[in-house]
């Protein structure tokens, strides 16, 4: 037989493009437009409602940048419209749209007159069915116009200036169009199902295969049975050509799909805050919408935070919202306050990420999440299992590691190991996007992309519009009808998420394991780009450690009692959990969003400060002594952890020598020495009298290298930008301040256009030299690096992450090892060989890379990196331009316990206060290696004393932990602070005595 398959298929594609598409709607009528422009930013239906409505044209332009325009559409149907079997009324807006990423463009809310929610107008669902207006046959409601511009600009990358509304310019980025009462053919829309399905899996099936001829010539016979100039007329008989072929059973080992509705929706990134609020209440107006039409749809929805907006801006809706959770069609899933970044948020962060998450949803729904749910998040800390499982949930879905660059992970399904041995019931969904339409090149390629065929035999897959939200549409649920039992498709049936885990975990018992971080082999630049974005994190994480310990500290002490201010603490942790989603606190969002950013971080640190000076004030009551509050885990200048006393001076001062128009600094602990030029050539530890820089190096090494990525900016940092480097070793000046028993060396060079003043401080006592690194940073696509050479054989850098440490090797054996040349570390990152180590902390910084070389001399040259500012020119073309303070201390003769004591002392300044008296800790642990993170007053109001333990070094520890106060029971609790058997934990009346295997996380809960 001839070959006619492309003939057949290009005449399908005419036909369906120009004569059914076109047919959908038989008729129409425009609609009466009025409209009323917002002057700046949005405003409240109620608002809106009450202004005056001008006359608007059909086809006007409309929209400067970040506007919104009001329209009110009337009209009257058509007589006998809609009454015709299969034939609906619907109305139809076009804001303007291209059938191109929905979500990244103008959207629209529709609004009946009394205020309440219609549904959304979006790019790829256009429609209002008549009957939600319920006005029967008049037409009258409101659209919420929103002229988002588009800011991905097709991915070019290209610098633009669309981020800022300073920027963004006036003119309208949008043109109307049809705007119309329009009568729905059914027959014709579900005969456009029906070749969208068969035409999307005939193309994915295997030429030699006789499906894909069957369904051709079905197709074939349909375009032969149809007449083109009346397709309403015969669009029945092509959908009974096309019945035989669509219900076909599919085959008996086709692999299955769990498909749930889902949006994922990011709470700030080509938008702002403010425009994510509004996509959220489109995006579940359009899902319980859809639940009214399809019961058996069902929808999962994560982040807290988006739902919190609901309950707060759109109340009716969040009411229509929690009926659906009682009939399990919308479902909270994730138990986060947002999908986070989770390399750079603290431990402590971490978990409230889950506590604020899991409680909302337990307090508005009832519903306590078993899964974590982060499809987008740019890699995967090493910590997440064990706090996934303290928070009371069992299962992790993730989408992003199918984006890595060179190594392609081994499982689909799989149990994943974290640093402390804990086991997490883990699916990574072989369909590839978050974003499904469930089209046949997606489900062909979920079944032949599926790496544990023989041992497992479902995967997940999340349908619906996402990034900019949208949702799930009447066609994807269509689709998933088709596909429930199709010949040469996967079975798909609409299901949760728990569905899917349940089966899966039941069906497939021996999984293979995967130990240790997920790293992502792309985005490294995220730990970098936006360092007042990341300032602001990292400070705001400490002060709210201090101002719990400190409010916790004087409820208990005050004999008069001091109010724990637990709703605002609530607030603020909410706030700054909020900014750490994956778009904010990587740097990778538009430069409003890091302007919200930095306003907020400011507005919490005012909050926080005054927190904490009551509780000071409470605790210590009034006085002139001057007190050293030390919120550290460990002593600090005479003053034990988690105390206020006054503090001890050093016996010894620095002493300064000056040597080749450079300095000696030696405060008897440790000596550096600094050279004319302010680079660091010696550094040394009294106590092992070890020389820590490498033979013929230097340390506070500042190297300017070019940074060009491929492709996504602000996200990623590219291996060869090691091959353009400006090496940073001429300074204008270097002179000597002495301040009391210190000493300060000040450095002054210049980075390209970029004036640059260290100051490199040792303090009297101290095991650490200090570099302050003040910057004018005005480079465009430069990345600025500071490194020490270290003489150190160390075939691994162990780098802090939540509740631990994590360690990477510092060769490039595998592939799997060169992928990771730049690396996240939180306060610390330690090189070492048995006996001797280094540590170098930072106060804000998460960027780093180690490599290794062999001199000639036979020793080995381990270089610990710190990555210090970027530029990147998109999303932000002015990413970082500004002034910036970054300080990093390098601590030779360091033991991982020195590391982590490193950690929180760069990033708790000494706080000194007045007072009458000292104040003994609520606290004391006996074993430096089990590490208090937080010490607060228990969520449930009682008074309750809750504190947060892990093991630091990595190894099995025991010690003790003891109360200062009266206390009746002690026992451990989940992350919710729910009774729990805490293993390696023997409670006692006022203290626990613990048994804990390496990086072991506890919760105490101290009845008082």
């Amino acid at each position: 037989m001839h070959d006619d398959r492309r003939i057949t298929e290009v005449r399908l594609d005419r036909f369906m493009r120009e004569r059914v598409d076109t047919a959908v709607y038989t008729r129409s009528v425009p609609l009466n437009l009025g409209s009323w422009d917002v002057p700046d930013e949005p405003v409240s239906v109620m608002e809106a409602l009450h202004h005056d409505f001008t006359p608007l044209d059909h086809g006007s332009p409309w929209g400067r940048p970040w506007s919104t325009k009001w329209m009110r559409l009337q009209g009257e149907v058509p007589d006998s419209w809609g009454t015709a079997p299969d034939t609906a009324v619907e109305i139809v807006v076009d804001l303007g749209f291209t059938r191109e990423l929905p979500g990244f463009q103008c959207e629209g809310i529709a609004w009946r007159p009394d205020g309440t929610i219609i549904k959304a107008i979006s790019p790829r669902n256009q429609y209002i069915p008549l009957k939600l207006l319920g006005s029967g046959m008049a037409v009258d409601f409101y659209v919420e116009a929103a002229a988002n511009p588009d800011v991905a600009q097709g991915w070019t990358f290209a610098a633009m200036p669309y981020g800022d509304k300073a920027t963004a310019g006036q003119d309208p980025k949008y043109r109307l169009g049809t705007i119309a009462i329009a009568e729905l053919n059914q027959t014709v829309w579900a005969l456009q199902q029906d070749v969208w399905t068969l035409s999307g899996l005939m193309h994915e099936l295997p030429m030699e295969l006789p499906r894909r001829h069957e369904i051709l010539r079905a197709l074939e016979r349909m375009l032969d049975i149809m007449d083109p100039d009346d397709v309403p007329g015969t669009a029945a008989a092509g959908r009974a050509a096309l019945a035989e072929v669509l219900s076909r059973p599919a085959y008996a080992s086709a692999h299955q799909l769990v498909a749930t509705g889902h949006a994922h929706i990011d709470s700030a990134w080509l938008w702002p805050v403010r425009e994510t609020i509004r996509k959220c209440a489109r995006t579940f107006s359009n899902v319980v919408a859809l639940m009214d039409e399809s019961p058996d749809f069902v929808f999962s929805c994560s982040s807290a935070q988006q739902l919190a907006w609901m309950k707060e801006f759109y109340p009716e809706l969040f009411g229509r919202i929690r009926e659906k959770v009682k009939a399990g069609q919308f479902v909270p899933v994730g138990g986060m306050w947002v999908e986070s970044d989770t390399n750079m948020p603290g431990g402590e962060a971490m978990a409230r990420q889950f506590i604020e998450g899991k409680k909302f949803f337990l307090d508005e729904f009832g519903v306590d999440c078993q899964e974590a749910w982060l499809p987008d998040s740019f890699g995967y800390s090493g910590a997440l299992p064990q706090i996934v499982k303290a928070a009371g949930s069992k299962w992790f879905l993730t989408q992003k590691i199918s984006w890595n660059q060179v190594n392609r992970m081994p499982h689909h399904t799989f149990n994943w190991e974290g640093i402390d041995g804990t086991r997490l019931f883990t699916h990574f969904p072989p369909i590839d996007t978050y974003n499904s339409e469930l089209s046949g090149r997606e489900l062909a390629h979920a079944e032949r992309n599926y790496r544990d065929h023989g041992r497992g035999t479902v995967s997940l897959v999340p349908f619906g519009y996402g990034d900019g939200g949208g949702g799930p549409t009447r066609e994807m649920i269509a689709a998933a009808h088709r596909t429930a039992d199709l010949e040469g498709s996967p079975k798909v049936r609409i299901g949760t998420a728990a569905n899917f885990f349940t089966q899966a975990q039941a069906e497939y018992t021996s999984l293979p394991v995967w130990v240790g971080e997920m790293y992502l082999e792309l985005h490294r630049g995220t730990y970098t780009s936006q360092a007042k974005t990341k300032l602001g994190n990292r400070r705001s994480e400490h002060l709210l450690r201090e101002a719990e310990l400190w409010c916790a500290t004087a409820s208990v002490r005050t004999a008069g009692g001091f109010a724990y201010p637990a709703a605002e603490l609530k607030r603020l942790w909410q706030l700054v959990l909020l900014q750490q989603f994956h778009d904010i606190l990587p740097g990778s969002s538009i430069a409003w969003v890091h302007q919200d950013a930095e306003r907020n971080y400011a507005a919490v640190a005012d909050a926080l400060e005054a927190i904490i000076a009551g509780a000071a004030r409470a605790a210590l009551g009034e006085g002139t002594s001057e007190f050293l509050l030390n919120a550290a885990p460990h002593e600090r200048s005479g003053v034990p952890a988690l105390a206020a006393a006054e503090p001890v001076r050093s016996d010894h001062p620095v002493t300064v020598t000056e040597s080749g128009g450079g300095y000696i600094l030696d405060n008897g602990v440790i000596r550096a020495v600094l050279d004319a030029n302010g680079l660091l050539t010696s550094l040394l530890d009294h106590a092992s009298g070890r020389e820590a820089i490498a033979p013929g190096q230097f340390g506070n090494h500042l190297e300017l290298h070019r940074d060009t990525p491929n492709e996504w900016d602000a996200w990623d940092i590219d291996e060869f930008y090691r091959r353009n480097v400006t090496s940073l070793t001429k300074a204008r000046s270097v002179t000597l301040e002495r301040g009391g028993w210190d000493a300060v060396v000040v450095v002054e060079r210049l980075a390209g256009s970029s004036a640059i003043t260290q100051r490199i401080s040792l303090e009297a006592g101290s095991g650490s030299l200090s570099i302050l690194t003040a910057v004018d940073w005005q480079e465009r696509e430069k990345l600025l690096k500071i490194g020490f050479p270290l003489d150190v054989r160390a075939d691994r850098s162990a780098s802090e992450t939540q509740f631990g440490h994590v360690f990477r090797p510092t060769h490039t054996n595998t592939s799997w090892e060169a992928a990771k040349f730049e690396i996240c570390a939180h306060r610390w990152i330690h090189v070492a060989e048995p006996g001797y180590g280094v540590a170098v902390s930072n106060a804000s910084s998460y960027g780093h890379d180690v490599t290794r070389s062999v001199r000639d001399d036979g020793g080995t040259t381990t270089t610990v990196r710190t990555s210090l500012l970027r530029a990147p020119k998109y999303p932000d073309p002015g990413a970082d331009r500004g002034r910036h303070e970054l300080l990093v201390t390098i601590r030779p003769g360091a033991a991982i316990a020195d590391a982590v004591e490193e950690g929180y002392r760069t990033n708790l300044a000494p706080r000194i206060v007045k007072g009458a008296h000292a104040v003994s800790p609520l606290f004391t642990v006996f074993n430096q290696g089990i590490v208090v993170e937080a010490v607060k007053l228990a969520e449930d109001g009682s008074g309750d004393v809750i504190v947060r333990l892990y093991e630091s070094l990595g190894e099995r520890s025991e010690g003790m932990v003891t109360a200062n106060f009266d206390t009746k029971k002690v026992h451990a609790v989940d992350l919710l602070e729910r009774p729990i058997a805490g293993q390696g934990v023997t409670a006692g009346l006022d203290s626990a005595k613990l048994t804990l295997r390496p990086f072991q996380l506890v919760t105490l809960r101290f009845t008082r």
